[in-house]
This record gives C-alpha cells, structure tokens and sequence, in this order.
C-alpha cells in the first residue's frame, strides 16, 4: 500500500472519461489500497482513480462510517429533490463552492470481490457519491458550482 500524487486541475487526465474495469485482479486490488490511503492521507471523503492517474471506473468513499469501494458504479436512481450544499476537491485544494445535487441516489457496482451490490446514499453520501462518479466521467466539482465561498471568510 502506498499514498499516490492526488492529480491538481490541469492535468488533462482529470477531463478524461474513464474505462470499465474488465477483470479484478490483484493489480486493481493494489490499486484500491493505494486509494484508500491516498484519501486518509490527505483527509478526503472520496477518491476517484482519475484522481491517482489511472483511468478506470473505482472510486472509494468513507463518510465516517467506513471505506465503500465502488467498481464500475452506475447511478440507477435519484431524487428531484436537489439539496444545494458546499463542496471541494481534493484535486483543486483550496476551492470550495456550492453545488446542487440530488438528496438521495441508488448506484449499483461491483465490490473489491467482483459480487454487484447497491447502495443508497442520502445527504453527505449522496454528495460524495455524485461527485466521485463525476470524476469517473471528467467532471469537476467546479464544473457544477452555483458560487464560489470563500471559506476562511465563513461565520
């Protein structure tokens, strides 16, 4: 296990759409650790592997109550209920914005096993759900922002 460079906006592969996991294998398992440090490590709720250089459909997540790896997610449902809350990036440090997203979602993945599972996010896991699926398809937090905050300005 080791702690990957978090890629900064500029970097094209961050614009990238990224491929379908084929086969879980040892590599990607190795792959999925390294996420997961990379996220501890730099205090992240959510890491997509466009984020570490690697154009592949994973992201990992953790909300507190635990790392959640999703392979291949597909977002199956979501609310019309839009919930506008402020966002950042571990790929752009520094900026944070308010974004709308839904307040609940449904992805299906696969987990490190390979075996399909669904999950249901609400609240802060909806959020991070969307955003690191965004990742997955080249876009940016940034790309959604309603405003800009400046947060050592903040009450």
């Amino acid at each position: 296990m080791a702690i990957r460079q978090i890629r900064k906006k500029g970097d094209e592969i961050l614009r990238k759409k990224s491929k379908p996991v084929k086969e879980i294998n040892d590599r990607i398992n190795e792959l999925i650790d390294d996420m997961l440090d990379t996220m501890y490590d730099a205090n992240g709720v959510g890491l997509a592997a466009p984020q570490v250089g690697v154009l592949k459909r994973i992201c990992v997540i953790d909300v507190g109550e635990g790392p959640i790896v999703l392979i291949n997610p597909e977002k199956i449902e979501e609310s019309a209920e839009q919930v506008v809350d402020i966002e950042g990036c571990l790929s752009i440090p520094g900026v944070y914005g308010e974004v709308k997203r839904p307040e609940r979602v449904v992805v299906k993945a696969l987990n490190r096993k390979g075996e399909s599972f669904t999950i249901e996010g609400t609240g802060l896991l909806a959020r991070a759900l969307c955003h690191e699926m965004d990742h997955l398809d080249g876009i940016l937090f940034e790309d959604k922002v309603i405003r800009y905050v400046d947060m050592d300005n903040e009450n």
